[in-house]
């Protein structure tokens, strides 16, 4: 295996984010999580370091994030990973839950109008371990709604809506945070 494919990472669904640097950029269009024809088109298996995904597998159901997952397993190298963010169904805001809730609010071209699940660390956690990955939570609510937070490095895959980086949430409270995980391919 040559330099070039240790280093590739995949940015799925990069939607007006460029926050990634040296990533390769890809919308939905170009490379659906769960068409396995445009992935073998674009990569040799065991060939991807990371994949990001934010705010991704929410607009897909359970079942299709599993069988996400388990297509990114089959492209991610031993000891690769997705760093995957989606809006965490525990973070205790009426306000941001009616705008992350299934179906969304508003119009059908609202973002969230699309949405099939709003996860928690339970739901995503487990999700992940079914398709064979060890899960490691970076930043989530838990059931009494309190946020944790455990060190991440953005040099491994920035995620702009979260506490770390997206500027809403530099104060003391929470306005849009993230439930992100990394899942590593054993």
């Amino acid at each position: 295996m040559n330099k070039l494919q240790d280093e590739i990472k995949v940015v799925i669904g990069a939607g007006e984010y460029v926050n990634n640097p040296g990533w390769i950029h890809t919308q939905e269009e170009e490379l659906n999580l769960l068409n396995e024809k445009m992935w073998e088109n674009r990569f040799s298996e065991s060939s991807i370091k990371a994949i990001l995904a934010e705010h991704v597998w929410e607009h897909l159901t359970y079942e299709e994030g599993i069988e996400a997952a388990k297509m990114c397993i089959k492209y991610l190298k031993p000891s690769g990973y997705i760093r995957c963010a989606v809006p965490d169904g525990y973070f205790p805001d009426e306000s941001y839950q009616n705008t992350v809730q299934v179906g969304g609010p508003g119009p059908k071209d609202h973002a969230a109008a699309s949405h099939k699940i709003v996860h928690n660390y339970k739901t995503l956690t487990k999700m992940f371990k079914s398709a064979g990955y060890k899960v490691k939570l970076l930043e989530y609510c838990d059931e009494e709604g309190s946020f944790h937070q455990n060190t991440w490095d953005g040099a491994d895959g920035v995620i702009f809506r979260s506490k770390k980086v997206d500027p809403r949430n530099q104060g003391e409270k929470l306005v849009f945070p993230s439930l992100i995980i990394d899942a590593l391919k054993l």
